[in-house]
């Protein structure tokens, strides 16, 4: 069941900004391909600077390609930004401090769940279809909270169990905790899903990343309005798709781990002969990492139980990806038995690009000049650090390279078959439709990131198959964030039965409550479930009209008190979806 257009074609500029770990990229879009594009050095500790000097090499860009290129910046319909500083703040231990509290009723300690150091429980409960089995009571709560105002925290998380079918319990914590004074956040905001632990994680990182990445998206705002850009802002999401900024402030946890996303969307853009494909593998070398992702049908893979973070799983969804440490800044460390390995150390950038330590890029470029094929930055410089290299093995600096890029070679195939075993061991679901298929055998390779070009003919045969780099491989995670169209996904619960006090539709992360009439059917809830989805979509961006479709609809009939009932429950989605460019470059 679906409802929508198909993709709409670019009419107007687009501008795609990723800030990876190594380079930020920014890309400008029209309706014939990608216009300019531009690099600048990532600054973790000022994205917001390194977004500024991307900015202005675009407009240089631009600037050489006349008067009238250069005016196209302020002509700029849509922004699309890709980040890794949520994922960063994480793993550095630099995101806020978050408070839990937590009520789950009868059963199972919820401690043995929680994150962080500072939990609380409050006494209550309720049953699998939100009804009530013990009062909530938050006596000691607001003295709680407020002892972890004065230690330092900074945000806080109120998660119930089965608060997806009835958030009383949850609103009647948040509530205390705003009247506080702390920034709040209610699980069954965030999802639907019924999966107490993982919308526990939820709710506990989005808390932590709130602040950080709302700071962010104003200095970028800031930014973009001082390069005369004063269009729609949207954030890249771990599923592919994309978050208006509006809502993004309020669900920075749909943009952790939104890099692998934002190159699969780029090839995806660039490349449209990939819906072709039955089965393909994507590969994004940057200079710190590989993330390798997966196709079928067209269509990105995803990992069904949820995005992972800090081994918790989370109710976000996310593609099937895999990252390993190794990418052209990766630095080369000669082992006892004479081979190298290749990362997952960064000490900055490549020799050839003024580094002071030989990286897998210096490695690549050694082993180009070898094989007469073009190289990147200072080759002679990438000669120099690989002579010195060498002479500690006693060997060539072109036999030092290519162990380096023989150890790069086996850690990227072996990754490969690691994420198809993980995907091949349960039935394969896409992004374009919840359903299992046939497991995958991918017949071709897509590559894209800066090091692509040299690496793409080396990699064919450790991967048994044709490996192919679209136009504008080095900055295709900038096109996937220029380009990304809104999804979002919604849950909706509906009980009808002859108590008119029960017969309810809800929809926990819209926090709408309606009344429902004994008539209601499966198809009815759905098309207002499908309804609620696309006017939510509509108001964080008004502009952008959605295609939204069924994904499931279930229907239980149940017995209590002696009367007969049904539970239904309803799970729609917004079409993923691409902006299509009249051409690729």
């Amino acid at each position: 069941m679906a409802h929508g257009a198909s993709s709409p074609v670019v009419t107007a500029p687009v501008l795609g900004i990723d800030a990876g770990g190594t380079h930020t990229d920014a890309v400008l879009c029209g309706p014939r391909g990608v216009v300019a594009a531009a690099k600048a050095p990532t600054n973790h500790d000022d994205l917001p600077a390194s977004v500024r000097a991307a900015l202005a090499g675009l407009r240089e860009a631009l600037r050489a390609q006349g008067e009238a290129a250069e005016g196209l910046l302020a002509q700029v319909a849509r922004v699309g930004l890709g980040s890794t500083l949520a994922v960063n703040a994480l793993v550095q231990h630099k995101a806020d401090s978050v408070g839990l509290v937590l009520s789950s009723g009868p059963g199972l300690d919820p401690r043995r769940f929680a994150l962080g150091a500072h939990v609380c429980v409050t006494p209550g409960g309720l049953d699998h279809r939100g009804v009530e089995v013990s009062p909530l009571r938050t006596d000691a709560l607001e003295d709680e909270v407020r002892r972890w105002q004065r230690e330092g925290v900074a945000a806080v998380a109120c998660v119930g169990k089965f608060s997806p079918r009835n958030p009383a319990h949850e609103q009647a914590q948040a509530d205390i905790v705003h009247a506080v004074g702390l920034p709040v956040v209610a699980g069954h905001t965030l999802s639907g899903q019924l999966n107490f632990p993982r919308r526990i994680a939820t709710a506990y990182y989005n808390a932590a990343v709130r602040r950080i990445l709302g700071a962010f998206l104003d200095a970028v705002e800031q930014e973009l309005a001082g390069a005369g850009i004063h269009a729609p802002v949207f954030l890249l999401k771990a599923d592919g798709g994309a978050l208006p900024a509006a809502a993004a402030r309020r669900e920075p946890v749909q943009s952790i781990l939104s890099g692998p996303a934002a190159s699969v969307m780029g090839v995806s853009a660039l490349h449209p002969s990939l819906q072709e494909d039955d089965a393909s593998l994507l590969l994004d070398v940057g200079g710190t990492t590989t993330d390798i992702a997966l196709y079928a049908h067209g269509s990105p893979v995803l990992d069904r139980d949820g995005m992972t973070i800090s081994g918790r799983r989370t109710l976000v969804r996310a593609l099937a990806t895999l990252s390993i440490g190794v990418g052209g800044d990766s630095r080369l460390t000669p082992r006892a038995d004479g081979g190298i390995d290749v990362g997952p150390l960064r000490d900055g950038p490549a020799c050839a690009f003024g580094g002071a330590t030989p990286t897998l890029l210096d490695a690549l470029n050694v082993d180009a000049r070898r094989r007469g094929a073009p190289c990147a930055g200072n080759d002679a410089a990438s000669l120099a650090a690989m002579t010195a290299l060498a002479e500690k093995l006693g060997v060539t600096p072109e036999e030092a390279a290519a162990r380096a890029v023989t150890d790069a070679l086996a850690r990227i195939a072996g990754a490969v078959a690691s994420l198809l075993d993980r995907v091949n061991s349960r039935p394969v679901y896409t992004l374009a439709a919840l359903k299992g298929i046939r497991a995958l055998e991918p017949r071709r390779a897509w590559l894209v990131g800066g090091p692509a070009v040299m690496l793409r003919p080396l990699l064919e045969t450790p991967l048994a198959m044709p490996v192919q780099c679209p136009d504008h491989a080095d900055v295709a995670n900038a096109v996937g964030a220029a380009l990304a169209l809104p999804t979002a996904s919604l849950d909706v619960y509906a009980t009808v039965t002859g108590d008119s006090r029960r017969r309810l539709l809800r929809a926990p992360a819209l926090d709408v409550c309606e009344p429902l009439p004994r008539s209601a059917t499966l198809n009815s809830v759905a098309d207002r479930a499908l309804e609620l989805l696309r006017d939510a979509m509509l108001r964080d961006a008004p502009d952008l009209e959605p295609a939204v479709e069924v994904l499931e609809a279930d229907e239980f009939a149940t017995l209590e008190d002696g009367h007969g009932s049904r539970d239904l429950r309803v799970c729609c989605q917004a079409v993923p979806r691409i902006a299509r460019m009249g051409a690729a470059g």
